[in-house]
């Protein structure tokens, strides 16, 4: 396999140094400000921040919270389910959606999603649901929404919750046929989402938010979220000790101001790399779902394998990356219910077939918004040398 000379500078995965360069002055600012103000838990910009979330969210409650995967345990906690109830989860996702069910005594349940969008299956869904069930928690993997007309209308149908796992997503949308036009992350009875760096809103550490349109359920959230008080030191609840600090909300204020434009540049990249890395034999770029924006958390490509006793190609294309020092990778390698930790589940290889095919398929491409044109051709023409030679 010929080696593939790289004429530009460097790629990264992920570039903050890059993507933060242009606001630099500005993150500068609010940091110093901050540190001036002194007002590290609970300062005014916390507050602050989860307004102008709201507003861009179409005026959702917005309760901020340490990060993404406290985020779903206060989300699923808000619920007051008993323990041993089921929650129906996808079966290909982070691992932080199975274990916030778990940690409360829950029973995370997978169902299988879709081979073209990677996202939960409404009818593995239906499948899955028993008396037992409590809530689904949906995940808009990769930066695309689920069928939330469809989930909705199941968990409507079955009187369960419909919780949004909105890490990956923030600013898609979804139009329902002959519907309204969602905002991800707003349709179930709570959303939540994180803040980790990487992400297309990424504080400078951890974070998270929490969504309803509940007035009620959003209170509940902030005393859950801060030892189950209100009033310091008079405790209605049993909660955790949850906070978004004031610092990266301050700084989250300045990089809120600049999702959208960051948004449409990597919708600008993935149709560079749509047009570049078409009609490839064996490498299928992301399908879209044309109810849903897509707002490019990842760009994943799924390789065919040729067949189950031969070498991995996806891993051969990553190896080959590597080499020509372009990094990508594998969300996720192993499925949770083949995870030694949910083992007591009780599953085996091959009850959910599609996601235990993609963890051997997938494979992400660098995308952010400091990446250049000309990095994304030399990633593409990497790609293209590996498939057709």
């Amino acid at each position: 396999m010929p080696t593939f000379s790289l004429p530009c500078a460097p790629i990264h995965m992920l570039d903050l140094r890059a993507q933060h360069a242009p606001i630099q002055h500005e993150l500068n600012a609010v940091l110093q400000q901050t540190l001036e103000e002194g007002a590290f838990i609970q300062g005014p910009a916390v507050q602050q921040f989860a307004d102008e979330l709201s507003a861009y969210l179409d005026d959702v409650y917005v309760v901020p919270c340490a990060n993404g995967t406290d985020a779903l345990q206060l989300a699923l906690m808000s619920l007051q389910l008993p323990a041993g109830t089921e929650i129906i989860v996808p079966a290909f996702t982070y691992v932080a959606t199975l274990e916030a069910a778990a940690v409360l005594g829950l029973v995370p349940v997978p169902a299988d999603v879709r081979p073209d969008t990677f996202n939960l299956d409404p009818a593995a869904v239906e499948a899955a649901l028993t008396p037992r069930t409590g809530a689904i928690i949906v995940v808009h993997l990769f930066g695309q929404c689920a069928d939330l007309a469809a989930l909705r209308l199941l968990a409507d149908k079955h009187g369960v919750a419909l919780i949004e796992d909105n890490a990956q997503a923030i600013g898609a949308t979804f139009t329902a046929e002959a519907g309204p036009t969602w905002m991800a992350g707003t349709v179930g009875e709570v959303g939540t989402t994180s803040f980790f760096p990487s992400k297309n809103l990424g504080a400078l550490g951890d974070g998270g938010a929490l969504y309803t349109r509940d007035q009620a359920r959003a209170t509940y959230l902030r005393q859950l979220a801060n030892h189950g008080q209100t009033r310091k030191y008079h405790h209605e609840h049993i909660g955790l000790n949850s906070r978004l600090d004031t610092i990266q909300a301050a700084l989250l204020r300045v990089k809120l101001r600049y999702l959208p434009q960051w948004t449409v540049t990597r919708q600008h990249i993935a149709a560079h790399y749509d047009a570049a890395l078409g009609g490839i034999p064996g490498v299928h770029t992301p399908v879209r779902d044309l109810r849903s924006t897509h707002v490019f958390h990842q760009y994943t490509l799924v390789i065919d394998q040729e067949a189950p006793d031969k070498l991995n190609r996806r891993d051969q294309l990553q190896a080959y990356l590597q080499l020509q020092q372009i990094p990508s990778v594998v969300y996720y390698p192993l499925p949770n219910h083949l995870q030694p930790a949910y083992a007591y589940l009780g599953y085996q290889a091959g009850q959910f077939p599609v996601a235990e095919r993609l963890c051997r398929t997938v494979l992400s491409l660098p995308i952010h918004p400091a990446l250049t044109q000309e990095q994304v051709t030399v990633v593409a023409a990497a790609v293209r040398t590996w498939a057709t030679t």
